[in-house]
């Protein structure tokens, strides 16, 4: 290893040129740079190793701090935070060179811990939690499955909220949708900060002189006569006639119907089957 005296010391800390400024420390990732290269971006947090090749004194693990900076042997504080790896590999290996420490450095590094670019999923799922997000391809689906997918009562309908250009954003992601049209574009791409949230599924109620009274998850375009079946049909007292469902409106109020067999149930309905006087 080269080491150089004061006046190489100073030039090691003498601003880059532009080609490898640093980005303002706690900004998100560089979106442009990481969907080109498809790489991990450095974020707060982040647990890092950095090793130089032939330089075993310089291997360095640490964390990324909130600024984004991280200190190094010899170059001291380096702005990482918001470069991908490649971009910090060359940030280090530039100031090594140009403060005269190594002539030729080869710096690698890898991150040990990522916890600066997550994706919260939350909900019903069967493992909520924080997730790193360690590359820029990957898609609500993907962090789905990293959750354990899907809880038992969890609707079919994702909900996505975070922030792109700076404006927050929210999208609703139909899964069954998805996978019958087979269009990849309708998976959305995550980015750091992202949050999944996957809400209970709508149900429908049935008592009375039914089977199997209860709550039950509420399929698409079910119809009454499904919904008496789920319950597992009228007893040997109950009866079809006079089948009466107690449906809340949008001011708040109860209505009591009296459905076709066809018709469709709505979220939250209670159906009610009396029992035969006969």
């Amino acid at each position: 290893m080269c080491l150089a005296g004061a006046p190489g010391w100073a030039a090691a800390q003498e601003p880059l040129s532009a080609a490898v400024a640093a980005p303002v420390a706690g900004t998100p990732p560089v979106a442009e740079g990481a969907q080109a290269t498809r790489e991990y971006v450095l974020g707060p947090g982040d647990i890092i190793r950095i090793s130089v090749f032939q330089n075993p004194d310089l291997t360095t693990e640490g964390r990324v701090s909130e600024t984004g900076a991280l200190t190094f042997p010899l170059i001291g504080s380096v702005p990482l935070g918001g470069r991908t790896v490649s971009a910090a590999e060359a940030l280090i290996a530039e100031r090594l060179r140009t403060g005269g420490f190594v002539l030729q450095p080869q710096v690698t590094v890898l991150p040990v811990q990522i916890r600066g670019n997550q994706v919260a999923v939350l909900g019903h799922v069967n493992k909520p939690g924080r997730y790193p997000l360690d590359t820029f391809n990957v898609r609500v689906t993907d962090m789905l499955a990293n959750a354990g997918g899907i809880a038992t009562g969890g609707d079919d309908v994702i909900v996505l909220v975070g922030t792109r250009d700076g404006k927050p954003i929210r999208r609703e992601l139909d899964l069954p949708t998805l996978f019958q049209r087979g269009d990849p574009d309708a998976d959305a791409m995550l980015s750091p900060g992202d949050v999944i949230y996957v809400r209970r599924a709508d149900v429908f109620y049935i008592y009375g002189e039914v089977q199997k009274p209860g709550s039950f998850r509420l399929e698409r375009n079910m119809t009454v006569m499904q919904a008496l079946a789920t319950g597992g049909g009228p007893t040997l007292r109950g009866t079809v006639r006079g089948l009466r469902i107690h449906r809340r409106g949008t001011d708040g109020k109860v209505a009591v119907i009296e459905p076709a067999m066809e018709d469709r149930l709505r979220p939250d309905d209670i159906i009610y089957v009396k029992e035969s006087l006969f």
